[in-house]
């Protein structure tokens, strides 16, 4: 692992830097990108730094220098390139020749299915966040109110709120720091992790509605289509908080919500409340995440994908039981 030092003296000894993180951007990965430019930015302001990372939610836009984020590769040569909150490198999609000719690579994650990857990297799966691990290489005394807000906001929302079992002390001691600098914590919460649009809402009721149980109640499902899709106007930004309240259902070890982004091929995401590790599931599919928060993509049919994921959890469950 990097040290606060070591950090510092790469950010300082290049000129051009690049940032990103994985695509379909979520808080985290949003945060950790804007809050290191910002942290760039604000302390060596004869720096080139640019943001890649795919367009992020609309709740998100009004954090420091989001309307500065780059949505293609300019195919430059960086000095710098600084991975936020990615478990591998093709999950940076179309910016992973950009992170592949720099002269120098920083992968910095919390993910617990990332193995490391770059010149240096700073992983640490048992912290909450891309953010709080961030926050902890940066020199607080130079984190302006800017970067602060960012990185508060990864922290709300992959400790959902810090309610998920991953939120610890050091989460809490870095967030109370964070709201010393200014941070509008109420706006934060209120506005880009509760507030839902009126598409959010239909989508929501929808997946609850045609949700189904397996094991006793133990795993939870639900799953859309393209043509439902496409036939609403719904997009992956709507689907925003269905696998979390499907998660919360009583009696509930694992919940899977898929969607369809190709013909016969769907995006999984799942959720476990105790036992069961979906991270190791979601590997054996090229997928990643956290031991309670995964997902991947699999092809097939939805009968075929939940079949193969149940007697997975299954046997996680079993092995559970017998101990």
């Amino acid at each position: 692992m990097m040290t606060k030092k070591q950090f510092n003296e790469y950010l300082e000894q290049a000129n051009t830097i690049a940032i990103s993180g994985h695509v379909r951007p979520d808080g985290d990965c949003t945060g950790s990108c804007l809050a290191l430019a910002r942290y760039i930015r604000d302390n060596w302001s004869e720096k080139e730094v640019q943001v890649f990372l795919q367009p992020i939610r609309d709740s998100f836009l009004f954090l420091p220098d989001a309307d500065k984020i780059a949505h293609e590769s300019d195919q430059k040569e960086y000095d710098l390139f600084v991975c936020c909150d990615c478990g591998e490198e093709e999950r940076l999609g179309d910016f992973k020749e950009l992170y592949r000719n720099a002269k120098f690579r920083i992968c910095v994650d919390h993910h617990i299915s990332n193995d490391g990857f770059g010149d240096e990297s700073h992983i640490i799966s048992t912290g909450s966040s891309t953010c709080e691990l961030l926050y902890g290489l940066m020199d607080s005394e130079k984190v302006s109110k800017e970067t602060a807000t960012a990185l508060y906001l990864g922290i709300v929302h992959d400790t959902g709120v810090f309610k998920h079992s991953n939120t610890t002390k050091a989460t809490m001691i870095a967030a109370g720091e964070l709201l010393e600098k200014g941070v509008d914590n109420s706006y934060i919460i209120d506005e880009t992790f509760y507030a839902k649009t009126y598409m959010q809402n239909q989508v929501l009721g929808r997946a609850l509605m045609e949700s189904q149980t397996m094991l006793d109640g133990k795993v939870i499902f639900s799953s859309l289509d393209q043509s439902i899709m496409e036939f609403y106007g719904w997009a992956s930004a709507d689907l925003d908080g269905v696998i979390d309240q499907l998660r919360i259902t009583k009696g509930v070890e694992v919940a899977i919500f898929l969607y369809e982004i190709a013909p016969s091929e769907y995006k999984v995401s799942m959720r476990s409340n105790h036992e069961v590790n979906v991270s190791q599931i979601a590997k054996m599919y090229g997928g990643g995440g956290h031991v309670k928060a995964a997902g991947c993509t699999i092809q097939g049919t939805v009968q075929d994908i939940i079949s193969q994921l149940v007697a997975k959890i299954e046997v996680q469950l079993d092995a559970e039981e017998v101990k």
